[in-house]
């Protein structure tokens, strides 16, 4: 089982309701388009190969690359069926009001309109509906944090700051990052942050359907020299999605389903 639970600054300000499937929210649906289009949409990356310097090592942007098998078998996590219910579980303002979890965690944060309940709700997209209900042995739980910036919670740090370094069972942070503008001088604070807690996160770019191909790539290596220069426990492989095009969707559930010890990658043909 999958359970879905908001931490957010005031309770069920979330409802976690999806109303209709995305017309490409299935792998199979994007393998009826034709190659390239396929490949934009389960590797948005290839979309920019060509444009790339030939110097850059197109490798640093492929670190994590699954097979199609594996794309196929990390949908399973994210499809509700009569043995996989995916539930809201419940929002907390504070630390004490978090439930104590066993299973692993995942949390996704970012600044305000940075298009997290947008991208949440695309990973979500194969539960038209969320039931509420409770299984002993759920797969994992993802956390959506309040988004900060200028809109954040006046209490937005002593919310957050507790559950990074409390919460022992969470096994990565996804730091979104809006393709339009690039890290932001909050973002970097963020970063700093989880940086200081030794939390190992990985970046994610969001609206890239918005951002022309040149500018994406330029974000793209100025994240990957980034990440390589200034960080030390970030994924060195930032994920490009599309909330609207559903490029990347794939990928980030099988990149979830893997952190989270719910799938084990095919082992790569030499």
């Amino acid at each position: 089982m999958l359970r879905i639970r908001a931490l957010q600054p005031h309770i069920s300000c979330w409802s976690l309701v999806l109303k209709r499937v995305h017309q490409l929210a299935s792998v199979k649906h994007a393998c009826l388009l034709s190659e390239r289009r396929r490949q934009g949409l389960l590797y948005p990356f290839s979309g920019l190969e060509e444009h790339l310097d030939p110097q850059v090592d197109q490798a640093e942007f492929k670190i994590f690359h699954p097979s199609l098998d594996d794309l196929h078998q990390a949908e399973t996590l994210f499809t509700p069926s009569h043995r996989n219910h995916i539930d809201f579980f419940s929002s907390a303002v504070r630390m004490d009001h978090v439930p104590v979890l066993k299973q692993p965690e995942v949390c996704f944060i970012g600044r305000s309109n940075v298009g997290k309940s947008s991208l949440i709700r695309a990973l979500f997209s194969l539960a038209p509906e969320v039931d509420v209900r409770i299984s002993k042995t759920p797969a994992f739980t993802l956390v959506d944090m309040p988004g900060y910036g200028h809109r954040a919670p006046q209490d937005f740090v002593e919310m957050v700051e507790p559950y990074l370094q409390e919460r022992q069972n969470l096994v990565r942070t996804f730091l979104l990052v809006d393709s339009g503008v690039g890290l932001q001088r909050a973002d970097l604070v963020a970063v700093e942050m989880l940086e200081e807690f030794s939390l190992p996160y990985v970046l994610v770019v969001t609206k890239i359907d918005r951002t022309r191909r040149g500018a994406l790539l330029a974000l793209m290596v100025q994240l990957r020299d980034f990440i390589k220069n200034q960080t030390s426990t970030c994924f060195p492989q930032p994920f490009l999605v599309s909330s609207i095009q559903f490029s990347g969707m794939y990928l980030l559930r099988c990149f979830i389903a893997h952190v989270t010890g719910n799938l084990q990658l095919t082992p790569k043909r030499t």
